[in-house]
């Protein structure tokens, strides 16, 4: 009786079984140990192992990630690695693919990166949100002079905007002089910016690299610096994972050189294209706008006619309206005429003295009838005015007065009602019913 035949795996599948679970289980890591076997072949690709004293693993840096690697890989080194574990199918050798490199023992460093961050955040350094002109007129380069940050920048803006005026202050952007290198060219560009107007923006840049190397872009006094520049500041420092105290200071921050240099300036071939565009539309338009135009002067062409048919009209009308106008002043005068004559043949057969008679005695009639109302009204007012006389001098205090009675005022003026308003000694005075007199109070009485 025969076997079951046995499903194997080849080794190739094997193999790629197992870098899929690897990449797939483990994912992105760090991974501390010390530097050995360092190869570097003609590749551009780094190979080398790193190790602890129990174990190694055996790793890969490919050369589009070693250029951004600014520390030296060397034996003995002890690092910090970022990278994927993997297979190298090929040989079934278990490795590690590096992204990044960093020198161990910068716990310290990131702990002070901090602290300042926090400090100078509290100050307000970090405010700073300037936008910077697009394009500039004069942009000031702070960077290297033999860098990979400054080819990229300016090979970007050339692709991009080849107008743009580019002046290069050279400084060192790595070691214990580049900070203090930086805030000088600061000082002295914002000096002489009285002197060239047409300077207006300032872009700090360099390449990547460790911590170490970046950490002139974390000195405190080069964030003052560019916080207090009256220029505006763009901040392009390593990559896009690498954040310094430059970039929160500056009004910008771009996360690569080239990136900083696509912020800046407009895309020249972008434009030409939208260029091209706008001319083709406005040359739709136009051809748009010539058609409707010609139509209608083609209806205009077969409305137009000859200008002698227009007079001829135009004289016809007027010689029509001069006729009516003749016969209208004719038909008028006549009318008038027999008008007129109709009143002279009225105006004669009135007797003009006896109406004038008749008119005078109506107006001698109505002035004697007006002279009579007037005498009756006369009469009818006087009475009434006297009656409202007797009236009034029934009600005033004169009248009171002259019937014995006395009024009392003290010496300002107030009248006295009460005995009790008055003090033994008191001066008052006395308005009788003609003339007046002043007492003195001896006594007062309640009744």
């Amino acid at each position: 009786m025969s076997s079951p035949a046995i499903e194997a795996l080849s080794v190739s599948e094997l193999n790629r079984r197992t870098r899929q679970t690897l990449e797939r289980d483990f994912g992105e890591l760090w991974v501390e140990g010390e530097l050995s076997n360092v190869s570097r072949p003609a590749s551009g690709h780094i190979y080398f192992t790193l190790k602890d004293d129990r174990a190694q693993i055996r790793c890969a840096l490919f050369r589009q990630r070693a250029r951004f690697v600014g520390a030296p890989i060397r034996d003995g080194d002890q690092v910090k690695l970022r990278g994927r574990v993997s297979l190298f199918e090929p040989r079934g050798d278990y490795q590690l693919l590096v992204e990044a490199v960093q020198a161990a023992g910068l716990g310290e460093l990131l702990a002070a990166y901090e602290r300042l961050k926090q400090q100078l955040d509290s100050e307000g350094v970090f405010a700073n949100a300037r936008a910077l002109p697009f394009p500039p007129r004069k942009l000031l380069i702070l960077s290297s002079a033999s860098g990979a940050a400054i080819r990229d920048v300016l090979t970007v803006l050339a692709a991009r905007w080849p107008l743009v005026d580019v002046t290069l202050i050279p400084v060192p952007v790595q070691g214990a002089e580049a900070a203090p290198a930086m805030i000088r060219a600061l000082a002295l560009l914002n000096r002489q910016r009285r002197l060239d107007p047409q300077r207006d923006a300032i872009l700090i840049t360099r390449g990547g690299g460790s911590l170490e190397d970046l950490w002139a872009f974390n000195n405190e006094h080069l964030a003052r610096a560019i916080f207090h520049s009256r220029l505006p500041v763009m901040s392009a420092v390593g990559h896009e994972v690498d954040t310094t105290l430059a970039d929160f200071a500056a009004d910008v921050r771009a996360p690569t050189p080239s990136a900083a240099a696509e912020r800046l300036v407009p895309d020249q071939q972008a434009l030409k294209g939208r260029l091209k565009e706008q001319q083709q539309r406005l040359t739709q338009g136009i051809a748009r706008r010539l058609e409707r135009e010609s139509q209608q002067l083609d209806s205009l062409r077969a409305r137009l006619r000859h200008p002698g048919e227009a007079l001829s009209r135009q004289r016809q009308h007027l010689q029509g309206l001069q006729t009516r106008l003749l016969r209208a002043q004719q038909q008028n005068l006549a009318q008038q005429q027999a008008r007129l004559e109709q009143l002279i043949r009225r105006l004669g057969g009135q007797d003009l003295k006896r109406r004038h008679a008749q008119a005078q005695q109506r107006l001698e009639n109505a002035q004697s009838r007006l002279h009579q109302a007037m005498a009756r009204r006369l009469s009818q007012e006087r009475q009434r005015l006297q009656g409202l006389g007797r009236e009034l001098n029934a009600v005033s205090p004169l009248a009171i007065l002259g019937r014995g009675y006395a009024i009392v005022h003290n010496h300002q003026g107030e009248v006295i009602h009460r005995a009790q308003d008055t003090q033994p000694g008191q001066a008052l005075k006395l308005r009788l019913g003609e003339g007046s007199l002043t007492v003195e109070v001896k006594r007062r009485y309640k009744r």
